[in-house]
């Protein structure tokens, strides 16, 4: 059986993110896409900006992947000083500036930033304590950190999916549970992991559904997972063939598939004291 996802280390692994999962930007890529087909459609590097209004200095996009926060802060910030940093070196290509760097220990001094992004990265560090406190190291005393991540039920039909196909594959009702990036860090819980550092939260829900008329969008995000193939405890391409036939006969009944979402960012300053 495939282990539970918040206990499995391999979405962990610093040499299978940096070799497999993100050596470029192909499979984040993938999964980004899926959104195009959200509604309603939020900007998120949008909502970063706005977030930072009121920031000097320099800000760090910790974890920064493809750089697509990276260059709307550039472009609509160019007062800011931009510092991207990932620890898989691969995937910095394109990102003018950027640094390998682990969120665990940042090569930046003390209270040296107006701001740090951490979006939708969290889950991949092993150590989200330390983590955290060096998120909160690098601030000085009025800036803040953004955080974001996904809520335990997000995408729920492509979990159902995946089971299913995998059920078939294997002759069984149901398969084992695919590898879920983000239950080791799911909305509900960051508020009790930020705290210890941050007293001041405040969560921004970013709810919507997913509508597409073709399979394609969603195989290419289930897809965007085979740096995992080995921990699915399924053959993975069989298994992705058979989701394509199934999301292509709830098309033919009902129109479109649908996948309901819930991802969240949440601003984190520390308390002020009164």
């Amino acid at each position: 059986m495939t282990p539970h996802p918040t206990r499995d280390r391999s979405v962990t692994d610093r040499g299978l993110l940096s070799a497999k999962a993100y050596g470029t930007d192909r499979y984040l890529a993938a999964r980004q896409s899926l959104y195009r087909w959200q509604t309603p459609r939020h900007d998120l590097p949008g909502i970063v900006v706005n977030e930072l209004v009121g920031v000097r200095g320099a800000v760090a996009d910790v974890g920064c992947g493809n750089g697509k926060f990276v260059a709307r802060v550039r472009e609509d910030r160019p007062d800011l000083y931009v510092l991207p940093m990932d620890v898989s070196p691969g995937i910095l290509g394109a990102v003018p500036g950027a640094a390998v760097a682990d969120v665990q220990q940042l090569p930046v001094a003390d209270g040296a930033l107006g701001a740090v992004l951490a979006l939708h990265m969290l889950y991949h560090v092993e150590d989200q304590a330390r983590a955290v406190r060096e998120l909160g190291r690098v601030l000085g005393p009025e800036g803040v950190a953004i955080v974001s991540t996904n809520s335990r039920t997000d995408k729920r039909e492509l979990e159902q999916l995946w089971r299913r196909a995998a059920g078939d594959v294997l002759g069984v009702p149901e398969g084992p549970a695919r590898v879920q990036l983000s239950a080791r860090f799911t909305l509900e819980d960051a508020p009790a992991i930020l705290g210890s550092v941050f007293g001041d939260l405040r969560t921004i829900p970013l709810p919507g559904v997913i509508e597409v008329t073709e399979a394609e969008p969603v195989i290419a995000h289930l897809a965007s997972y085979e740096a995992w193939a080995d921990k699915a405890g399924v053959p993975f391409r069989e298994t992705i063939e058979r989701a394509r036939e199934r999301v292509d006969e709830v098309i033919e009944v009902e129109g479109v598939f649908r996948v309901t979402c819930l991802g969240g960012m949440l601003v984190c300053r520390r308390a002020v004291l009164t």
